[in-house]
């Protein structure tokens, strides 16, 4: 037994019955312990405690107790994702083993069900503004943590993830890394306290280097793609461009050689043995979905069904796909509801940006946060093509703050939508100086989050 075990537990115990009375924070209790994983940085008895059950339960226990709001969701994304989840169950029944399909379907219907849980009971903006700081807090300690060890170590020796969970190995780090970047620079933007916008910089930086100090190739992939969004939305693209290039040419000066020669086998991946072998994962997945209506369930990753559907049966890998994930595991019909259900997200953060274009306050916060969500989709996207992350907690968390975002401003009556000057994140008096007064040294809120949302 450690202090971390103690520690740990006393925090989850201490927040139980605050989570039976207010949902909305049994839901964060859950959040932070199924994204962090917090218990598995203990050295003794909290490791294996079942603390995100427990959080969950509570939770649940406080849906029929609690006398806060809860509203049931019925944004189509929500529907969506219902429809993916109960289809999944289905699947299982008709899966190749269905033993091990049934207990993989028990972990992914558990974090469906907070997902919907948290859209219900997360009503407010205190609500979105604690949802979207936990999910920042909890991998921020990481980027930190394995951004300093990346700098120690000159970037020669990987960063990994916790142990246990789905970010464990160095290539779901840096994804998870990647994708939280864009709410850190959302919290940046709406933070009217100075050393708090400081902090989010630093967190932002070593983030991002310890998502290239995972080597993960996928990581600079998805880096790219969202940076190329971030530029094009930008209404200065020659000034965005400029440190953009200066840093990642000092990024990939810093880095070490061995680093350089991986990423160089992105444009040789014929060559490279483990790109070829989830090749290989991906044309036996397309070819079980041809042959069955219902997919394989989710135990498809084994000896008989590689040799029934794959070109090389000897090389038995996991999916290392999001998209052949779902297609292999729930055929084609899973395949188009999972795809929908991103698809619906992205409309839902358009619609969120355009409702709010050229408002300010708390309006203008919800645009910026759509913007920042949908720049985190688009690393989702690209570098979830090459990682089992399919039911990740960290994207579903993201369709939360959209449908919660969008029923703020569905509650937002247009009498009310100009005398609104409180941004998202609402710190008391001090949010005046974010509704349009200038920031030390950094000209006012408005301009520096116009010049995110304004863009297509």
């Amino acid at each position: 037994m450690s202090i971390r075990d103690v520690l740990v537990t006393l925090i989850v115990v201490g927040i139980l019955p605050m989570a039976l009375q207010h949902p909305s924070i049994g839901v964060l209790l859950w959040t932070w312990i199924s994204v962090m994983n917090p218990h598995k940085l203990a050295w003794g008895f909290a490791m294996n405690m079942p603390f995100a059950a427990v959080a969950a339960g509570v939770t649940l226990i406080g849906l029929f107790v609690t006398r806060d709001k809860i509203v049931v969701p019925k944004d189509r994304v929500a529907i969506v994702l219902v429809a993916f989840v109960a289809f999944t169950a289905l699947t299982t029944l008709t899966a190749i083993d269905r033993a091990d399909s049934l207990t993989q379907l028990n972990k992914v219907f558990k974090i469906q069900l907070m997902t919907l849980v948290a859209m219900a009971v997360l009503n407010d903006r205190r609500h979105l503004q604690a949802f979207v700081w936990i999910n920042v807090l909890s991998l921020g300690f990481y980027g930190i943590k394995g951004g300093l060890f990346t700098l120690r170590s000159g970037g020669s020796e990987r960063v990994w993830g916790p142990p246990g969970g789905f970010i464990e190995g160095n290539n779901e780090l840096a994804l998870a890394l990647v994708m939280v970047i864009p709410l850190m620079y959302f919290l940046r933007l709406v933070s009217p306290n100075r050393w708090v916008r400081h902090g989010l910089l630093g967190a932002m930086l070593l983030s991002a280097v310890s998502a290239l100090g995972t080597h993960s190739r996928g990581a600079l992939l998805a880096i790219l793609a969202m940076s190329i969004v971030l530029w094009w939305r930008s209404p200065r693209k020659s000034l965005t461009l400029i440190p953009m290039v200066a840093v990642g040419a000092a990024i990939f000066a810093f880095m070490p050689e061995n680093w350089l020669l991986r990423m160089e086998t992105i444009q040789t991946y014929d060559q490279d043995g483990s790109a070829m072998g989830r090749i290989n994962a991906w044309w036996t997945m397309f070819h079980l979905a041809n042959d069955r209506l219902l997919g394989g369930g989710f135990s498809v990753y084994s000896i008989p069904v590689f040799a029934a559907y794959s070109p090389d049966p000897s090389k038995v890998r996991a999916a290392h796909s999001i998209y052949f994930q779902v297609l292999g595991e729930h055929g084609w019909i899973g395949f188009a509801l999972f795809v929908s259900i991103w698809f619906l997200g992205w409309r839902l953060a358009n619609r969120i940006r355009r409702s709010t274009r050229g408002e300010t306050g708390d309006l203008q916060s919800l645009g910026l946060l759509a913007a920042m969500c949908q720049v985190s989709l688009v690393g989702y996207a690209v570098g979830g093509a090459f990682l089992s992350l399919a039911y990740f907690d960290l994207p579903y968390n993201i369709l939360v703050m959209l449908v919660v975002a969008n029923r703020l401003l569905a509650a937002s009556s247009p009498d009310t939508v100009t005398s609104r000057q409180a941004p998202l994140g609402n710190f008391g008096a001090r949010t005046a100086r974010i509704s349009g007064a200038p920031l030390p040294g950094r000209g006012s809120a408005v301009t520096r989050q116009r010049s995110i949302t304004s863009g297509s």
